[in-house]
């Protein structure tokens, strides 16, 4: 069985580099720099154009003219990791979600530790938003990115809600 190859991308930040994985069947991952669930790089392909579409959208992202993304995903994991970052998507651009609420979501409300694993595991940085998700009584809690980079995004968002987004 042939194994697909991974390509994979990068760009500059405000939040620092950010690398994209993908396959022609959508994008893996979106990982900064200091990510420690990355996987091993040595057979990965370079391939901007792949990623154009993922670049533009978080250029535009971080330039505050978009507020949803709009992207393949193939993000690997298994069946309640993939429920947990689908719920991830539905909390709104510059709004917060308790690690509870986002277990009340998928309808397993005792399922709060193991939803902020899942959420630790998000392979999709930024795109699938799980800086978006805070203790419950609104701390910032643990984010692969570092809290800084969850601060600055958690911020970012906030100041594009007064603005008005285009296209």
């Amino acid at each position: 069985m042939k194994t697909e190859v991974t390509h994979y991308s990068s760009m500059s930040s405000p939040v620092g580099e950010l690398t994209f994985t993908g396959t022609p069947n959508g994008l893996t991952g979106v990982w900064f720099d200091t990510d420690r669930h990355q996987q091993d790089r040595s057979s990965w392909q370079r391939d901007d154009a792949l990623f154009a579409g993922a670049r533009r959208q978080l250029e535009q992202y971080f330039a505050g003219t978009r507020q949803v993304f709009d992207l393949k995903l193939a993000a690997q994991g298994t069946a309640f990791q993939q429920q947990v970052w689908a719920a991830l998507c539905t909390i709104p651009f510059g709004e917060t979600r308790s690690y509870g609420e986002q277990a009340r979501s998928i309808h397993n409300e005792k399922a709060v530790r193991a939803v902020g694993l899942a959420n630790g595991k998000n392979p999709i940085g930024i795109i699938v938003p799980c800086h978006r998700v805070i203790g419950a009584n609104g701390s910032l809690t643990g984010y692969a990115g570092g809290l800084d980079r969850k601060r600055w995004l958690l911020a970012h968002e906030a100041r594009g809600r007064s603005q008005p987004l285009f296209g």
